[in-house]
């Protein structure tokens, strides 16, 4: 009987306070989940235990399955009935499936932990999401220039790294071909950028302003030694590559790489000036999900700021709640490749979402770029 009285108040509780769960269910931390929830998203996004913890303190369980692509995450939910109860999606492809009517308003009343949340990342997602109804942010990062310090101080180009113009110019972009070029393979993003270094909507879907990009791109090709998959850092973090343009995640993940195979080469990153490309990293319930309750109660646990030090730790990538702060440690605050300094955050801008016909002429533009065919 007191078993089944203990049960049924873990009910009531989720069923109608499920913000303070936490707080008042007293869980037996040997017994196996009585339910299990379904998490959807990119691979190693989150520190593992999190989740060994979440179960810990709730009795639910978490059951993490990784999509490898945009377009597997896109096909997963139109399909309907997914069976996931929170999904992690970039900010384009949330546009999308809010467009698409597959994803369900939060009820921020479960969310307490998203009311302090980081005010400029809440603007940034307000142009994929307006009025932040359909999601939270969870992680963020930037598009930039990662780099061997050593060859690049030994140029005394330094500062050249300083703007835009060192990939947009040829004669600059020149200089630094012969020790290593190497572009990430992400066409949206440079799309955004060179519309953006041309003062055109960063956004635009007009093919004419999209052709224009393309003519900007084209001219990196004959100064690039490779257009490289993300996560493929072996050249820079091995000396074979001076300078990349790509994710800022790929500065930490260079670093590690470097520090693990005892190269000595020191790993540096800038946001040029003139206008940073902040990618979003944001949490969502479908429409369809099976525990929609447990699912706020997910995303709530995610948000608070020890939990999300804890991500940011084990993924170099900035998180949303400035309140974590305190748990971050010191040499991950002050990287600016993880936490870019103010001014860099001001100048924030965000890719678009394009639909099918501007999708294709990006992917035939692209090829057009790296291959000049």
């Amino acid at each position: 009987m007191n078993s089944l009285l203990r049960n049924l108040a873990t009910f009531l509780a989720l069923t109608f306070c499920p913000d303070t769960l936490m707080a008042q269910a007293k869980i037996d931390r040997n017994a196996a989940p009585e339910k299990t929830i379904n998490l959807y998203a990119w691979a190693d996004d989150f520190d593992p235990s999190v989740f060994d913890d979440f179960t810990k303190e709730t009795g639910i369980g978490v059951a993490y399955d990784a999509y490898a692509s945009n377009e597997a995450l896109d096909a997963r939910l139109a399909a309907g009935k997914s069976g996931y109860d929170v999904v992690v999606l970039s900010g384009p492809i949330l546009q999308k499936e809010i467009a698409a009517g597959l994803l369900q308003k939060l009820d921020k009343s479960k969310l307490p932990a998203a009311t302090g949340l980081w005010p400029e990342i809440t603007a940034s997602l307000s142009a994929f999401d307006p009025g932040n109804l359909y999601a939270v942010n969870y992680t963020w990062f930037t598009f930039g220039l990662t780099y061997n310090e050593e060859t690049i101080k030994a140029r005394h180009e330094e500062a050249t790294l300083s703007s835009w113009d060192a990939i947009f110019r040829p004669e600059i972009l020149k200089k630094f071909a012969d020790c290593g070029v190497e572009v990430q393979d992400s066409p949206n993003d440079l799309f955004a950028i060179a519309l953006h270094y041309l003062r055109l909507d960063p956004r635009s879907k007009s093919l004419t302003d999209l052709k224009r990009a393309s003519e900007l791109l084209y001219n990196l090709r004959r100064n690039v030694k490779k257009f490289r998959t993300p996560g493929d850092l072996a050249d820079l973090a091995g000396g074979d590559a001076c300078l990349t343009v790509g994710w800022s995640s790929d500065a930490a993940q260079a670093r590690q790489q470097a520090h693990d195979s005892e190269s000595g080469i020191a790993i540096g990153y800038v946001i040029p000036k003139g206008g940073a490309l902040v990618l979003l990293d944001n949490l969502a319930i479908p429409k369809d999900a099976p525990h929609a309750d447990e699912a706020h109660l997910l995303i709530n646990y995610l948000l608070r700021p020890d939990i999300a030090a804890r991500n940011t730790k084990a993924t170099h990538f900035a998180n949303s709640v400035p309140a974590s702060k305190p748990f971050v440690s010191q040499d991950i605050l002050t990287d600016t490749s993880i936490y870019p300094d103010p001014s860099a955050m001001k100048s924030f801008f965000n890719a678009g979402g394009y639909n099918a016909p501007e999708q294709a002429f990006i992917a035939r533009e692209w090829t057009h770029v790296k291959t000049g065919k």
